[in-house]
Parts: C-alpha cells; structure tokens; sequence
C-alpha cells in the first residue's frame, strides 16, 4: 500500500464552484455539503481517522475565479490551510454560452496562478487541481468545448509548473461514458449526480495515495 501524501494533523481545503458547494450549509462553517468533497471527508475519518485530517468546504455556486479572488483572503489564506483543492473553470464557460461574458485563457491563467502564488507566500500550502469538465450531454457540446478545452489545458500546465497534483477530471469522466451514458454521471453534463461525485471522490483519494477507497 502507498504512503499517503497528506501529513497527520493536516487541514484540507476544498475550493470551487457548486460542484465542491454541492448545497453545503453556509451559516455552518463545517458543512460539507453532500458531493465529492464530503464523500473524501467521510472516508478519511472512517478509514483514516488516526490521521486527524481535517477538511473545510468553501465551493460557492456559480463562481468563477474572479469570484475565488475576491473572497480568498476570508475563505483560503485567513484559514492557514495546508492542503488547497480546488475544482474551478466550468462557469467561465458557463458564462460565455449564456451571456457572452468570456474569460480569456490568459486572464484564467493569471487569476488561477495568482491564488496559488498568494497561498504559497502566506502559508505555503500545497495543492490539488481538478480540472473542469464537460460531458456530451447538452446539444451543443462543441461549441462549449472550444471555450473550456484551453483552460483544461491551462490547468495541467499550471499543476506542472507548480508541483500541484493534477486530477484529470474531464479525461476521467469522458472515459467512463465507454461505461454509463453521460447523463448517469451528470444529468446537464456539468453538475455530477451522486455516481458522479462518487467517481470524483475515489480518483481523489487515489491521486493523494489513500488506496482502494470504499
């Protein structure tokens, strides 16, 4: 069995959009909403809990990382996490479908690496990337992907130049359709359903090294 990477007594911190929210209580700072987030706290505390690791949810619906900039200093750097895991960049897209408000990859690549340089100074946190994704469920996929694949990409690179740990999520996910319809992952294509968030979960868990989550 592999080490885990995530050192006892360790605070982990999931960041994102309503895919890490996925309905957490706000008024109560532990709630961990009911996604994929919430599925790694349950199985560090049931197969790891002499670790002590502790998880906090900060994910917010409908954010993008604008959204993570403004609130960082309240929601990541005051909460001296050693851990980050974040999950962002579906809205981006999201926004320029529905609205025409576009993020272009370069204003994505400085808002992202701006939270990670700001982290590292403050705390020297290490990180989690997952990066967003998309599965053929809507009608015009295509045009969505040619927005959102740069900032998939812009996510690797990233993870590369940092030292983070990657979770190729959309590459995951458009692999397991060989095994589900789309839709038994995520109804819209974005939001995960429970299956989804289960998927999620495990190919966190094994990235970190906690092998054969149940």
């Amino acid at each position: 069995m592999s080490i885990p990477l995530i050192e006892d007594n360790a605070l982990i911190l999931f960041q994102g959009d309503s895919i890490t929210d996925a309905g957490r209580l706000k008024d109560d700072p532990l709630h961990m909403g009911t996604g994929y987030a919430s599925l790694i706290e349950i199985e560090l505390q049931n197969r790891f809990s002499h670790k002590n690791i502790r998880c906090l949810n900060r994910g917010i619906g409908g954010n993008r990382l604008k959204d993570l900039r403004d609130r960082w200093d309240t929601d990541c750097l005051n909460l001296y996490p050693n851990w980050v895991s974040i999950m962002i960049g579906i809205n981006e897209t999201w926004y320029a479908m529905d609205s025409g408000d576009v993020t272009s990859p370069k204003k994505f690549e400085y808002n992202y690496r701006l939270l990670i340089e700001e982290t590292q100074r403050h705390c020297d946190a290490k990180f989690i990337l997952l990066q967003p994704f998309l599965l053929p469920v809507i009608t015009d996929t295509a045009r969505w992907r040619e927005d959102l694949n740069p900032k998939i990409d812009i996510v690797e690179k990233i993870a590369q130049e940092t030292n983070a740990i990657l979770i190729k999520t959309d590459e995951m996910f458009n692999r397991s359709v060989n095994e589900q319809h789309p839709s038994y992952w995520a109804l819209d294509g974005v939001h995960p359903t429970p299956q989804g968030h289960t998927l999620i979960a495990q190919a966190w868990l094994e990235a970190l090294g906690f092998n054969n989550p149940t």
